[in-house]
């Protein structure tokens, strides 16, 4: 089952690789969708994928890279996109 989240990370965020790190395992995961920085040092991003795939991204974005120090996930579910690849904003 395809399912599409909308994801409010907080924490130390920005300036670590993050929107890299999750555009990677986006792309190991087959998610496709977007991740951008936001004016108050949160990361945006939304999800569109395979309903186990969702979760195992999730998981991977709460753990976030090396130097990351995520406080915070928000998870809305919405509308499916069909988004045609995961890119960095």
């Amino acid at each position: 089952m395809e399912k599409h989240v909308k994801l409010k990370i907080t924490g130390k965020v920005q300036g670590v690789g993050f929107r890299y790190y999750t555009q990677k395992a986006a792309k190991e995961l087959g998610i496709k969708g977007f991740v951008k920085n936001e004016y108050d040092g949160s990361v945006y991003i939304e999800a569109s994928g395979k309903s186990d795939q969702i979760e195992l991204f999730i998981n991977r974005c709460s753990l976030g890279p090396k130097w990351a120090m995520v406080e915070n996930i928000e998870i809305r579910e919405n509308e499916l996109k069909n988004f045609l690849n995961f890119i960095v904003r």
